[in-house]
């Protein structure tokens, strides 16, 4: 434990983890944290020191027949008070709820202390049972002072490295490339000493021309996916161009799929922006049509453009809030309230002669296209389900039309 690198809050002096070494007495746990901070060592460390055997599964590779062989190769090994064995599944997140239920008995009978690793936030991933009896915690990506001794270490250790006399006399780049990650960082070395005859010697541009591109430091499919679009539609819906394209630039360096973007940008165009600019929503629509039509790279183009007009674009929620108002009345309203028989289409003369239709009047009949007329179920009566936002120029006008048709009925 005095060797592990980093996570100074699990693995320090008052950490939990050192606790566990003082009593022996280990939860089911789960590491959750980004790759290459030391979720898996840190597992062996436990088990190596606390000298109890130690089960491995891989959630990719493993189901639920091989989670019961497991499991059954502990319970065997039950005796007296001996203290359970590790079970450590890497990637947990990937296991399906039925390999997460074949899991809970053995937690639960104490059959196997479990920990858990994952890149994923184990409250969406982990089913709520096997959770429960799990504690959480949480590994950060690595500082650059905790890869300057990893680096230091490697080039001290390891054979290769010391017969190539490396010099380092940069490390800006090697630790922006690596990104936290201890493996990607040992990685980029390898491909650096690859990449070099004779002596090596590290600096920004060697390492920058070595890995030829920028490695965007954004995973499609982990929780940064979740952050990175979460704060890009954030900035769009809070007016801020320059951050929206930021993320934008973020995604798109990352590899995100274009049309997912766009299709987050016509959802934000009803939702956000909406009667203000009911002209957003036919550029967003526009947007993934063109998007899915040209692909990448000129659809970032097109991107660029519709996030920018969203974002300078005046706001308004009314029509999600209006349709949020709606449902939630219809979801409580056990009545099933009939439709007024003046709404009612009488095709047959047996539904006419039940009122079906009766006084029905046609607007265009009456001048400016209105007729005064009710079109709630009874008990609704002017009950106000869109309230206009008239800090904006076009619901203001919207909010005057309603006053003026309806008489302050739906004031």
């Amino acid at each position: 434990m005095d060797e592990y690198i980093g996570q100074e809050h699990l693995v320090g002096k008052s950490g939990v983890f050192r606790k566990f070494f003082e009593t022996g007495n280990v939860p089911s746990f789960i590491l959750w944290g980004p790759p290459g901070v030391g979720k898996t060592t840190l597992a062996r460390i436990v088990a190596t020191q606390l000298e109890r055997p130690f089960f491995t599964l891989s959630a990719v590779t493993s189901g639920v027949k091989e989670v019961r062989e497991v499991i059954e190769s502990a319970r065997k090994q039950q005796f007296f008070d001996r203290k359970p064995p590790f079970l450590f599944i890497d990637e947990i997140h990937r296991f399906n709820k039925s390999q997460q239920d074949s899991l809970l008995g053995a937690v639960e009978q104490g059959v196997v202390t479990l920990i858990g690793a994952t890149t994923e936030n184990p409250s969406f991933e982990v089913i709520s049972p096997l959770l429960s009896r799990c504690q959480v915690y949480i590994l950060k990506a690595l500082e650059d002072a905790d890869l300057q001794t990893l680096l230091d270490r490697a080039l001290a250790t390891d054979a290769e490295l010391k017969e190539r006399q490396v010099e380092v006399q940069e490390t800006g780049a090697l630790f922006r490339f690596a990104g936290g990650d201890a493996r990607r960082l040992l990685n980029i070395l390898d491909i650096v000493v690859g990449a070099t005859d004779g002596k090596v010697v590290i600096s920004d541009r060697h390492v920058t021309d070595c890995l030829q591109q920028n490695i965007a430091l954004y995973d499609k499919n982990g929780e940064q996916h979740y952050d990175v679009i979460s704060a890009f539609i954030k900035s769009v819906r809070g007016s801020d161009p320059n951050a929206a394209i930021y993320y934008l630039a973020r995604m798109l360096a990352g590899g995100e799929e274009p049309r997912f973007i766009a299709r987050r940008l016509v959802i934000l165009a009803s939702e956000d922006i909406g009667l203000a600019n009911p002209n957003a929503l036919l550029l967003a629509n526009a947007c993934f049509d063109t998007v899915h039509k040209i692909g990448m790279p000129e659809a970032r183009i097109t991107l660029a453009e519709t996030t920018i007009y969203l974002a300078t674009s005046p706001k308004s929620n009314s029509a999600y809030m209006a349709i949020n108002k709606a449902l939630a009345q219809v979801e409580r309203d056990t009545t099933n309230r009939p439709v007024p028989l003046h709404l009612r289409n009488a095709p047959t003369k047996l539904m006419s002669g039940a009122g079906y239709g009766k006084g029905y009047k046609y607007a265009h009949d009456f001048e400016g296209h209105f007729a005064d007329l009710e079109f709630l179920p009874e008990g609704l009566c002017g009950t106000k389900f869109y309230c206009p936002d008239v800090q904006n120029a076009a619901e203001a006008k919207i909010a005057e039309r309603i006053a003026q048709l309806w008489k302050g009925k739906y004031e």
